[in-house]
């Protein structure tokens, strides 16, 4: 066998190896897409249903904060520690539980004059400028807080408020179990897509059989009203409880549920 009858048997044979490759690929890929997209014996039919339900809220949340200021980084310090305790002592006497209470932030930060700070001589490309002066430190420590008896939100507000908490906001509603709520929605949701079957089941004159799929969609959260809260320094004359509507929370959850079609 001379060396071209050599090479073209070479080829020949490299070429049903690339054909054969590619052949026993394709049959695997038609394969593969039948096993992954099943096909339905019968005509089906997805239908959409929603249940909303409005509940009182049970839990209130808030952010506290005080802000001290002085001279000196210690002294500030000591500040903020006197007040952020005798805020906690309120949070207890009202009945805030110490699991409730959770620390959210601690900063300390200069204080600087801008007016009178030493004058710096013109550079050489004639601008001017003034080296700001610390002249104090500012520290802040800010606590959230659940408070369990919505009853007492705005009492708890007012007494914080004369103890020395002279940041507060983010005030919000939610519900203890939000699953439970949850819950109840969905059930809602299935027994609106049901009375929707059989209203269609009229109306096209058709039969629904089995249950051939199910979808489930929305927050299993409720939507929450916030109130943004700022007070002063804190503390000095005795002022009324402010008066929280506490209102109602939404939730929503849509369900598709496909049915086959007898």
């Amino acid at each position: 066998m001379d060396y071209l009858q050599s090479q073209k048997i070479k080829g020949i044979i490299l070429a049903v190896g690339a054909f054969l490759t590619i052949f026993l690929a394709v049959k695997s890929w038609e394969v593969i897409q039948n096993v992954s997209a099943p096909k339905l014996d019968r005509p089906a039919i997805t239908i959409i249903g929603e249940g909303k339900i409005f509940v009182e809220p049970n839990i209130g949340q808030i952010n506290l904060g005080v802000i001290a200021e002085a001279t000196t980084v210690s002294a500030a310090q000591k500040k903020a520690s006197e007040d952020i305790n005798k805020v906690m002592a309120s949070l207890e006497a009202n009945g805030i539980d110490k699991k409730d209470i959770k620390a959210t932030s601690y900063n300390i930060s200069p204080k600087y004059d801008y007016g009178s700070y030493p004058f710096i001589p013109p550079s050489l490309d004639g601008t001017t400028s003034r080296v700001p002066k610390i002249v104090g430190y500012s520290v802040s420590q800010n606590l959230d807080v659940k408070i369990r008896d919505t009853s007492k939100v705005g009492k708890i507000l007012s007494d914080v408020g004369q103890a020395g908490a002279n940041q507060q906001g983010g005030l919000s509603f939610t519900t203890e179990d939000p699953s439970a709520v949850q819950a109840e929605a969905r059930a809602k949701a299935i027994e609106n897509a049901n009375k929707k079957g059989k209203e269609l089941e009229e109306k096209l004159g058709i039969k629904l059989g089995k249950i051939i799929g199910f979808y489930e969609s929305g927050g299993p959260y409720p939507i929450y009203r916030g109130y943004a809260l700022g007070l002063g320094k804190g503390g000095g004359e005795v002022v009324p409880s402010p008066e929280i509507p506490i209102g109602e929370n939404e939730v929503v959850v849509n369900v598709s549920v496909t049915y086959q079609i007898r």
